[in-house]
């Protein structure tokens, strides 16, 4: 159910794909950004999907590469959803770095910067058949999918 103790290179790759794009963004916020007023059961969710999602990470081995069965395809599938996620933040960077930039979607997924990782991390979690992780994602994915929801509603009755 959970999984199996252990060194995970691949939840270290997933997690240097999702922090480094968010510590170069800590310079380059968009024009506006306020964190301010944010639910507070949405930030509990989020937070601690967090922690939970970065430790399982982390810790079960049965996301690291196993010989190849079609099992594997959710492997990939979670790689590419990552990898979609760092074009989304290379087209923000790239951008005015204005909030419609930032809550824009990518591909037809809306909100991509929220969505993209907590999809590819599922995915990871459904590859090491690992509950925990699925259930951490599901509660980071209600936490920062939802902020992210309130924060471009706000955006859209502003305009």
């Amino acid at each position: 159910m959970f999984g199996n103790w252990g060194f995970s290179y691949i939840g270290v790759l997933f997690l240097l794909m999702l922090f480094i794009p968010n510590i170069i963004w800590t310079k380059r916020k968009p024009q506006g950004y306020i964190s301010e007023k944010e639910n507070k059961i949405l930030l509990l969710f989020e937070r601690t999907g967090e922690v939970l999602t970065c430790c399982c990470s982390l810790v079960f081995s049965d996301f690291n590469i196993h010989q190849w069965t079609l099992w594997s395809l959710w492997l990939i599938a979670a790689f590419l959803f990552m990898i979609m996620y760092e074009a989304w933040w290379v087209r923000y960077f790239r951008s005015e770095r204005r909030l419609s930039d930032f809550y824009s979607s990518f591909l037809g997924i809306p909100l991509a910067g929220a969505v993209l990782p907590v999809i590819a991390f599922f995915l990871l979690g459904i590859y090491g058949k690992a509950a925990c992780m699925l259930i951490a994602t599901l509660i980071l994915g209600i936490g920062h999918i939802g902020i992210h929801i309130q924060h471009k509603k706000n955006i859209d009755i502003e305009n």
